[in-house]
């Protein structure tokens, strides 16, 4: 019978879903990648830099952070 999952689920090899806030209370680094990330952003929407947002934005996506793991709540994107 074949394997119900297909390969690259959307999991992690611990079975934590990618993105999942829980996935960072295990890896220090990857806690601390989203703190840097929540406090940038903080500092970003308060002097209203568009570019630093943006940029932000870039850099989560390739360290495979969605914004709902760092940005403030609100969606703020630029589609």
């Amino acid at each position: 019978m074949a394997n119900p999952t297909p390969p690259n689920s959307g999991t992690t090899s611990d079975s934590t879903a990618v993105g999942e806030p829980s996935s960072a209370s295990g890896d220090p680094r990857r806690a601390a990648l989203i703190a840097s990330l929540q406090q940038r952003y903080a500092d970003a929407e308060a002097s209203g830099d568009a570019e630093a947002k943006q940029a932000l934005f870039r850099e989560a996506v390739y360290l495979n952070l969605p914004p709902q793991l760092w940005q403030g709540g609100t969606a703020d994107y630029a589609g």
